[in-house]
């Protein structure tokens, strides 16, 4: 079902479709504790991320598509190939300490801003699994897409 669905995930329709989503998936996220998700639905890794708003200092959720990677999980800054960063992204480089929500655990996590080598080799997995992120690219040309590593806190 994720073949055939990473296909659509490549269309500019995907994109508007995909981001009339994401409440619905935000929501059925909080409520499961990452346990059930749109993503999930069609066989796709998805995280409630849970960051701490630059300028409103109020907790923000957003449902993300993940490769688990180094006992962390990394995640994409897409925004579906949009002209501007997405909030989340900007949230976490403000105030790098967030909560992930994973198949009913929630764990704390820190989040790294992935450059260089380090970030085309976590790019290359990512878009392995999800290769719309490719075409996301592509429209977001003028951009660098982020790409982070959401590394869990140690207690």
């Amino acid at each position: 079902m994720r073949g055939v669905f990473a296909g659509f995930g490549k269309s500019r329709a995907f994109a508007v479709l995909g981001r009339a989503l994401v409440p619905a998936d935000r929501v059925l996220l909080r409520i499961s504790g990452g346990r059930v998700g749109v993503g999930a639905a069609v066989g796709l890794r998805t995280l409630l991320l849970t960051t701490i708003g630059r300028r409103s200092g109020e907790p923000r959720q957003v449902p993300l598509l993940y490769v688990e990677r180094g006992g962390g999980y990394v995640v994409i800054g897409s925004n579906w190939g949009g002209e501007a960063h997405p909030a989340w992204s900007v949230n976490l480089l403000a105030h790098p300490a967030a909560t992930v929500a994973i198949g009913g655990r929630t764990v704390e996590v820190t989040g790294r801003l992935l450059t260089g080598d380090e970030r085309r080799e976590m790019w290359d997995a990512v878009a392995e699994y999800w290769p719309a992120y490719d075409r996301y690219a592509v429209r977001a040309e003028h951009r660098e897409i982020r790409v982070f590593l959401l590394e869990p806190v140690s207690r």
